[in-house]
C-alpha cells in the first residue's frame, strides 16, 4: 500500500513522511487498528555488501519521520546472514527505532 492510498484511506497527513507528497512509499504491508497504522517493510539478505548500508541507512530515515506521526508505526522485518558484515549500520538503524525483538 502506498503512502497516497494510506492517506486517503484514514484521513492521516503523511507529508512529513512524503517530502511534501514530492515522494511516495509503498510499503510490504499496512495494517490499521484502531487509531493506529502499522506499516511494515520486509526483507532478506544471504550476502552483504553496499545495498545493506543503503538499505539500513533509507529505513533510519523513515522511522525517524515515522515516529513524528503519532498515529503511525514504522516495523521493519529483516534477517540474513548478509547483516554480519553490516552489523555497526544496523544497530544504528535499530537505535533510532528504541526496541528490537
Amino acid at each position: 500500500m502506498t503512502t497516497n492510498e494510506i492517506e486517503k484511506k484514514w484521513h492521516i497527513d503523511l507529508s512529513l513522511l512524503t517530502n511534501r507528497n514530492d515522494v511516495t512509499k509503498r510499503f510490504d504491508f499496512v495494517i490499521h487498528i484502531s487509531n493506529q497504522i502499522y506499516v511494515f517493510e520486509t526483507n532478506f539478505y544471504k550476502s552483504g555488501g553496499s545495498k545493506l548500508n543503503e538499505t539500513a541507512r533509507s529505513f533510519k530515515m523513515i522511522a525517524e519521520e515515522v515516529n513524528k506521526i503519532e498515529e503511525m508505526t514504522f516495523i521493519w522485518v529483516t534477517d540474513g546472514i548478509g547483516w554480519n558484515s553490516a552489523r555497526k549500520k544496523l544497530k544504528e538503524t535499530f537505535d533510532v527505532f528504541g526496541y528490537t525483538l
